[in-house]
């Protein structure tokens, strides 16, 4: 039997990847091995240097018949659990296809796409924003499959864990923007929608393609209100932001472009994007900061502004 080739891991992922603990250090030890027989499992011929996130490596390969795809290979977490599902239930449609996938070891085959070129690369932020949205409608158009995470999970969480966090904040300005986000996560809590979330849709996460110009990737798929997704297109390129010199302006900007375009009740978007705020101060809290990011502030601020 003919030896298995051996995936190469980049030493930065290596480095970097393995400060998160034992299992994610014993998962790079077996990487390569487990590399190499998705090579041979997949019939698949490596076709370029390996590229890699905060949480994946990421290798380029040809397919039997000479189709470009790439292997992404991640550690299975409940991050990953319902990604297979979520590209199934979207089958291509606004987002990077899934070609084959490997429910044990969450390891996918997915449709190349050009990884020198994401949305970012758009210097207009109306046209990048517009194209980011117009993504957006089509991806939470799709009903969630069973078995995902779901909104109304989360938001009872969240809810429970507001106590704690308030109390490990310094600031009491910060302790009464996580009140008021915990209050409208609970207006909103009995109807916590059910359509097909990305979770994580920012211009990075927006790639050029030949089969659409423009293709989401890396969902981290969640059952729930559209206007749970709306944060990370508000804070792409705060620096820009923060250049026009009126940043609530500059936000609500961008507020009123993706809601327009989604379709969205702004007063429902609103409450579940103060959702969105109030769970990244929760995760900061958990890391073990005492004080909430100021682009997360000022994005809650001009959104209360209208309340």
């Amino acid at each position: 039997m003919a030896e298995l080739i051996s995936v190469d891991v980049p030493e930065a992922f290596a480095e970097s990847y393995g400060t998160q603990g034992a299992e994610a250090r014993a998962w790079l030890a077996e990487l390569p091995r487990l590399g190499g027989a998705f090579l041979d499992r997949w019939e698949l011929r490596p076709d370029g240097s390996p590229a890699h996130g905060m949480a994946s490596l990421v290798l380029p390969v040809l397919r039997a018949d000479g189709t470009p795809a790439v292997l992404k290979l991640q550690q299975p977490r409940e991050e990953t659990a319902g990604t297979a599902a979520g590209l199934r239930a979207w089958d291509g449609d606004g987002i990077v296809r899934l070609l084959d996938h490997d429910e044990g070891s969450a390891t996918q085959l997915l449709e190349r796409l050009d990884a020198a070129r994401p949305l970012s690369s758009v210097a207009d932020d109306t046209k990048a924003l517009r194209i980011l949205a117009e993504l957006m409608a089509r991806l939470t158009a799709v009903p969630a499959p069973p078995g995902l995470r779901r909104l109304s999970d989360l938001a009872a969480a969240m809810l429970d864990q507001v106590p704690e966090a308030v109390r490990a904040l310094r600031d009491p300005a910060d302790r009464r923007l996580v009140r008021t986000c915990a209050s409208a996560v609970a207006e909103l809590v009995g109807e916590p929608g059910d359509r097909l979330l990305h979770w994580d849709l920012h211009y990075d996460n927006v790639l050029a393609g030949e089969r659409e110009p423009w293709l989401a990737i890396d969902p981290e798929p969640l059952a729930g209100a559209p206007g749970f997704e709306l944060l990370p297109a508000l804070d792409n390129r705060w620096d820009e932001v923060e250049a026009t010199g009126d940043v609530a302006r500059a936000v609500l900007r961008r507020f009123d472009l993706l809601t327009e375009v989604l379709g969205l009740d702004r007063g429902r978007a609103t409450g579940w994007t103060l959702g969105r705020v109030l769970q990244n101060a929760l995760w900061d809290v958990e890391d073990g900061k005492a004080t909430l990011e100021p682009a997360q502030v000022a994005i809650a601020a001009a959104l209360l502004s209208r309340r």
